[in-house]
């Protein structure tokens, strides 16, 4: 599957546009909660936990897109977008999103 967050695949021709799909991941207190208290891990500035925790949300969201794509019979898709909110009481949540538009790619 072809994700980008161009509006097309470069050097191919969108045969159709299928809709637009979403993944979303999010991140408990829990995780949130110990991230701060591993003050230690955090090297120059930046924290290796708290980083590597996001990208596994940003996967996973970005997985899940491609799934609902795979799910409508696309090739790729494009526009991808990918926005991050905090909610929860006390902002204790991280929720990544995921979307774009669901293609099929010209043979």
């Amino acid at each position: 599957m072809i994700l980008t967050t161009t509006p097309q695949v470069e050097g191919r021709r969108i045969q159709a546009y299928l809709g637009i799909v979403f993944g979303e991941a999010i991140v408990g207190a829990n995780l949130l909660r110990d991230l701060f208290a591993q003050v230690r891990d955090i090297v120059g500035g930046r924290s290796g936990a708290y980083e590597a925790e996001l990208r596994r949300a940003r996967e996973m969201a970005l997985e899940e897109l491609a799934e609902e794509a795979r799910r409508l019979g696309a090739d790729a898709v494009v526009g991808v977008d990918l926005d991050y909110e905090v909610l929860g009481q006390a902002n204790s949540m991280l929720m990544v999103t995921a979307s774009g538009t669901a293609v099929k790619l010209a043979p």
